[in-house]
């Protein structure tokens, strides 16, 4: 039994942290939060301290922290069977794999079941190369794939990337940054050429045949960039062209979060070849799918197993989760109620036009860049900006996520069950976080 208690514990949980934790496993916040529990929309710390979690786990609680529904699920299965691994045809997974195949875009009909978003990615790529022949991927600057060898290399951020790329083929084409456009054009005069630019990339840096390209509707870890209207029916038709297969990664945007849509690429008129997805599929389960059309699905001959992917009771979780995002239509209220962020987020941002350079989302996948002075055109990211605000709003009991290369764009995800008065607490504890560091 663990020494750590809940009226003692924090102190003594830190310490043991940074002693039997590698580094690299980072906490926010100059003295980390210890949560100890949670429900609906907030969490608990050890030292009784109750917030409002606005970041979700990183997109992941979908209803809300220990919704009854889902814990129901969990203890009945395990009650059953808790594991058997791949080799045996569970019902829970049988159920969730035709769930997908009716949720998700065009044809996509056929899953394998990960236990992280690394996994789901990395195998839609085995999957681009076995159907198509080819090995070269297309993937973006400031995109996230994960912490695998492969994923690593598909990463488009140094701060994420532990080794020098190990695996071959993988060519970063630019980021649609509209806010920091990489080829200095203003949307929509652009073109969107950062889009057009794949082809030039694909005829001058690959054998002219690729295997694919993996990307993001959303960009998460790189600070909720979201490309314009057009940017995805450009790219995926030179993708196509030159052979290719567009593996779309719904691991953050997947599952409602960006409203109206149960998938996030649906906003942009394309459908995927592959998709990924992970997080907000089981309210907080480790449980990770991709998803494929029959004619690649099948393409795939040779064995494969995962000992933890379509676990029973992971997959028990994301039936009920699916249930309630589908029976409660929280897909509309992300869209209402994200419209209300928005608005409001705006509203911050011409209350404090210095500080917010840029805010940027769909749905409940909100952000805002933080600037050294963007009333006076410096666009200069300020991460020092974001260490304070999340010191600020940690003191009002709000909970926020951060991301971007610079560590400056704040990521603001709430459960999909949010309503408007706890849209506007945050807000509130926002503007008075901003003005205390006006102070």
């Amino acid at each position: 039994m663990s020494d750590v208690n809940i009226e003692t514990g924090a102190d003594e949980a830190r310490r043991k942290h940074r002693e039997y934790l590698l580094p690299a496993v980072a906490n926010y916040y100059e003295e980390p939060l210890v949560l100890e529990s949670g429900q609906g929309m907030h969490v608990r710390d050890t030292d009784g301290h109750e917030y409002l979690d606005f970041f979700g786990g990183i997109l992941t609680v979908s209803i809300g922290h220990c919704d009854a529904r889902v814990t129901d699920a969990i203890q009945a299965q395990v009650k059953r069977l808790g594991h058997v691994s791949s080799l045996y045809p569970t019902i829970p997974v049988v159920e969730l794999a035709e769930r997908l195949a009716r949720l998700a875009p065009g044809n996509l009909r056929k899953s394998i079941f990960n236990a992280s978003g690394t996994e789901a990615d990395d195998t839609a790529v085995v999957l681009a190369q076995v159907f198509t022949g080819a090995q070269e991927i297309i993937a973006l600057r400031h995109g996230y794939a994960g912490r695998g060898t492969l994923s690593q290399a598909l990463t488009g951020h140094a701060s994420w990337r532990a080794v020098p790329t190990q695996v071959p083929g993988i060519k970063h084409a630019m980021s649609p940054y509209c806010y920091r456009c990489p080829l200095g054009l203003e949307y929509p005069s652009c073109g969107i050429k950062c889009a057009k630019d794949i082809e030039e990339l694909i005829q001058t840096t690959t054998t002219g045949r690729i295997a694919g390209f993996l990307a993001e509707p959303i960009q998460g870890v790189g600070g909720f960039i979201t490309p314009p209207p057009e940017y995805f029916e450009i790219a995926v038709e030179i993708v196509r062209k030159y052979g290719g297969v567009f593996i779309c990664d719904e691991v953050q945007t997947g599952f409602g979060r960006t409203g109206t849509h149960m998938f996030g690429i649906q906003h942009w008129g394309v459908t995927p070849d592959i998709m990924t997805m992970a997080k907000g599929i089981a309210n907080g389960m480790p449980l990770a799918v991709a998803i494929a059309t029959p004619e690649i699905a099948d393409s795939f001959q040779k064995l494969t197993i995962s000992t933890f992917g379509g676990n029973p009771v992971s997959c028990a979780a994301a039936n009920a989760t699916l249930d309630v995002i589908e029976s409660e239509n929280l897909t509309k209220n992300a869209e209402t109620t994200g419209a209300r962020l928005r608005a409001g987020l705006e509203e911050l941002q011409d209350r404090f036009p210095k500080k917010i350079g840029d805010v940027r989302g769909k749905g409940l996948m909100q952000a805002i860049e933080l600037v050294v002075d963007e009333a006076g055109g410096d666009r200069t990211p300020d991460p020092a900006a974001t260490a304070r605000l999340f010191e600020e709003t940690k003191k009002r009991g709000l909970l926020i996520g951060k991301g971007g290369l610079a560590g400056n764009a704040i990521r603001i995800s709430p459960p999909l069950t949010v309503g408007a008065s706890e849209v506007d607490e945050a807000l509130t504890a926002l503007r008075e976080s901003f003005e205390a560091m006006e102070r």
